[in-house]
């Protein structure tokens, strides 16, 4: 694979979750959450991106989040459920997209506010048609997701590096 071939990145705010008497970690996705979570795989499905991997916070509503979107998907990528996406900040997320094996094509990081708004904003250095004046009108609700792409090493990921591609989140 050449690092000149451009990659993808999908950064994916988790779904609605319920405000039970748990952690903050272990908040679950509230009805309306299910719902988003299970309409914003089937929009990932439709970008026809092929997933190599999905880094998911270990937070419950992550990984809820993350079960009911990829049952939309034609294949299921290699998950791997990273502690370091819960609570971090957009520099702490690229150190974690950093790490990534540039074998990787296309990478789907599930995560948190506002670190997962910010890493958008922050690494695109360009967008495509109106993606960047919808994600900034909508900001970056839950269950929304942004496509971004580089060319390069994970290595080499770097603040405007990426261009805005996409940018989808449900109805309110």
């Amino acid at each position: 694979m050449s690092v000149a071939e451009p990659r993808r990145i999908v950064l994916f705010r988790h779904a609605k979750a319920d405000w039970p008497q748990v952690t903050d970690h272990e908040r679950p996705l509230a009805d309306r959450g299910r719902l988003d979570a299970a309409e914003a795989g089937r929009r990932l499905a439709d970008t026809a991106i092929p997933f190599d991997l999905a880094l998911c916070s270990t937070a419950t509503r992550t990984r809820e989040t993350w079960k009911l979107a990829v049952h939309e998907f034609p294949h299921r990528p290699k998950t791997i459920y990273e502690e370091r996406v819960y609570e971090a900040s957009p520099g702490e997320l690229i150190a974690v997209l950093n790490e990534t094996p540039d074998d990787t094509q296309s990478v789907l990081l599930i995560g948190h506010n506002p670190g997962v708004q910010g890493l958008a904003e922050i690494l695109s250095g360009s967008a495509d048609g109106d993606a960047r004046e919808r994600m900034s009108r909508r900001g970056f609700p839950a269950a929304a997701f942004a496509v971004l792409s580089f060319s390069g090493t994970w290595k080499a990921l770097e603040p405007g590096a990426a261009t805005l591609l996409d940018y989808w989140a449900p109805s309110e």
